[in-house]
C-alpha cells in the first residue's frame, strides 16, 4: 500500500495543469489567501475521497480473491488504461496550440469559495481513483497505517505547499520564481504529462493485472 500511495501522491503533486492554475492564483489578488483556500480545498476534497472509502468498507478490508477485492483492483487497472491514453492523446496533440480556460482570466475575481471549489475541479481525478482504492485494500489498525494516509494526503498537495510557503516567506524573490516556473510548465506541459501518466498508468495496470490472475 505504502509505494503505490507514494507514486500516486507525487503524481497528483506533479500533474502540470493544477500547478499552473495555482502559480496564476498565487500571482492573483490577495493571492497568497487565495492559494491558502485553493490548498486547503485540495486536502478537503483528498480527505473526503478517503473518508468515504474507509466509511464504505468499514476499515475491513476486502479478502484477497473475492468480489470487493477484484473490484479495487478493477478500479486501478481503469485508472491505469485511462492513464495511458491520456498519454497517447496528448503525443498526438503534442505542438498544437491550447486555449486558455476562461476562469484563468478571473482569478482576481474569484470568491474563496470558488477557489475552493477549483482545487476540487482540478483534481487529477484518474489517480485519486486509483489512491481510494488502495485505501480500501488497507486497514487502518497502527499509527503507521495511518501516518500513511496523512502522508499521501500531504505528499499530494506538497508542491503547493511549497509554493505558498516560499510566497510568504520569501515574497520577494516569489514573483520572479512563480513566473520562471509558470513559463516552464507551459512549455513543457505536455511532456510532462506524457511521462507521469506512462510511467503510473503502466505501473497500475502492470500490478493490477498480476494480483488479478496470481
Amino acid at each position: 500500500m505504502i509505494l503505490d500511495l507514494l507514486l500516486i501522491g507525487l503524481g497528483i503533486a506533479l500533474e502540470p495543469f493544477p500547478l499552473i492554475a495555482f502559480v496564476l492564483i498565487l500571482g492573483a489578488k490577495n493571492g497568497t489567501w487565495k492559494g491558502l483556500t485553493f490548498i486547503l480545498g485540495w486536502l478537503a476534497c483528498l480527505v473526503t475521497v478517503i473518508a468515504a472509502v474507509i466509511l464504505a468498507t468499514g476499515n475491513d478490508p476486502p479478502k484477497p480473491q473475492t468480489a470487493p477485492s477484484t473490484a479495487a483492483l478493477a478500479v486501478k487497472l481503469a485508472a491505469g488504461v485511462v492513464l495511458i491514453m491520456v498519454a497517447v492523446l496528448k503525443r498526438r496533440r503534442t505542438g498544437q496550440p491550447r486555449k486558455q480556460p476562461a476562469w484563468m482570466a478571473r482569478l482576481d475575481q474569484l470568491r474563496w469559495w470558488a477557489v475552493a471549489g477549483l482545487a476540487a475541479f482540478l483534481q487529477p481525478w484518474a489517480l485519486v481513483a486509483a489512491g481510494a482504492a488502495t485505501v480500501a485494500e488497507a486497514k487502518l489498525s497502527t499509527a503507521g497505517s495511518y501516518l500513511a494516509l496523512i502522508g499521501f494526503c500531504l505528499l499530494a498537495a506538497s508542491s503547493f505547499l511549497y509554493l505558498e510557503l516560499y510566497m510568504v516567506f520569501k515574497q520577494a524573490r516569489a514573483a520572479a520564481l512563480l513566473e520562471q516556473l509558470r513559463t516552464w510548465l507551459e512549455s513543457h506541459q505536455d511532456q510532462v504529462v506524457i511521462v507521469l501518466c506512462l510511467l503510473l498508468g503502466f505501473w497500475l495496470v502492470g500490478k493490477s493485472i498480476y494480483l488479478l490472475v496470481s
